[in-house]
């Protein structure tokens, strides 16, 4: 049986600017910029060691609403249950992990200012692969139909995103392989995330989507701490680093999070995708801004251009959703937000 998403049925403010609204949570993502290279070069901390005290400053955020989210997730399918395993492991542990280990090569202290422009712009740069990951699993995974007119808007959104980033230096000398191997790895597991989020907004909200993702990826990122500094790896933890963990949970981590897979619940999987650019589109800006607010680089032409283009494909996206310029044929039909979330009250 053939079903489809119905978008236009929904009256919320989120719901009717949902692929905007992914844009900015995108956005947020951006100000990890702001407090993680300060953990990396001052307090010589490894990503996984990053990383396992964001993830548990943010599970911890969802104590108050805990009680609703058992509740709910009590009646949820096996298969919601495994894709929200996967989405904890992969695209918030390991995925996380890996983009961390890449930046480190950006920011690291030895690099001239030449060089860090260089590896920034090949980090973000293949970042731009992840609508063509996220894409190509929504038509596997939840077997989405692109319409002809969704075609050339993705493409100028990816066109938008690519002026940005090729603005930098696309001459500049490339990163390391390794770090575009792991920024290909994270890539490829967040479009797999965005996937499996938009499955299982199919049956339960966006709050318990929200806090599993944080809440089962703690033991997996515990291990890879352990693995990768052992257990003195908690030693080098001090009340110092607070202010940048509590930066990196809260913007980039809860409110982000919780407004990206609140806004997923309106949005297909292709079209979300591609409203994801704004992550690389943001740090770009950041890169922009004079200090202190960003860091100094000027804003080139090409720079507001492609910011121009991808905001404009994107508000595109969002108003032909209601057109279905994305058809869903998943055997089991999307439910509305509103919906879901009366589920879980």
């Amino acid at each position: 049986m053939t079903t489809q998403a119905h978008p236009a049925q929904r009256a919320g403010l989120i719901d009717r600017y949902s692929a905007l609204f992914i844009t900015l949570a995108a956005a947020l993502w951006a100000a990890d910029a702001y407090f993680r290279p300060e953990l990396v070069n001052q307090w010589k901390l490894s990503a996984s060691q990053i990383v396992l005290v964001e993830d548990l400053l943010i599970s911890l955020c969802f104590i108050p609403v805990m009680r609703r989210v058992v509740r709910e997730l009590r009646t949820a399918a096996w298969r919601t249950w495994l894709a929200l395993a996967v989405i904890a492991a992969g695209p918030q542990a390991i995925a996380t992990v890996l983009f961390t280990r890449s930046l480190t090569y950006a920011f690291a202290p030895s690099l001239s200012h030449a060089a860090s422009l260089g590896v920034q712009s090949e980090v973000y740069l293949l970042y731009l692969l992840q609508p063509v990951f996220g894409a190509t699993l929504a038509w596997i995974v939840l077997r989405e139909r692109r319409r002809p007119a969704f075609w050339p808007i993705a493409a100028a959104a990816l066109a938008g995103a690519a002026l940005i980033v090729f603005s930098q230096s696309p001459t500049a000398p490339q990163a390391q392989l390794q770090a575009a191997l792991f920024v290909v790895g994270a890539v490829a597991l967040w479009a797999l995330g965005t996937v499996l989020g938009r499955y299982t907004l199919s049956g339960i909200s966006f709050a318990s989507t929200s806090a599993m993702r944080f809440v089962l990826a703690l033991p997996v990122l515990l291990i890879l701490m352990l693995t990768d500094r052992g257990v003195a790896g908690f030693s080098q933890y001090s009340i110092g680093q607070l202010p940048s963990f509590l930066g990196i949970a809260l913007i980039p981590g809860l409110i982000a999070m919780v407004l990206y897979y609140r806004a997923l619940s309106s949005t297909p999987a292709s079209i979300s995708s591609f409203a994801e650019l704004g992550y690389p589109a943001a740090l770009f800006l950041i890169f922009s801004l004079p200090t202190p607010v960003g860091f100094g680089s000027p804003l080139k032409p090409l720079e507001i251009a492609g910011a121009v283009l991808l905001v404009a494909a994107v508000t595109s996206l969002n108003f032909l959703k209601r057109q279905e310029v994305v058809r869903t044929e998943r055997p089991s039909e999307f439910r509305p937000a509103s919906e879901v979330t009366e589920l879980a009250s």
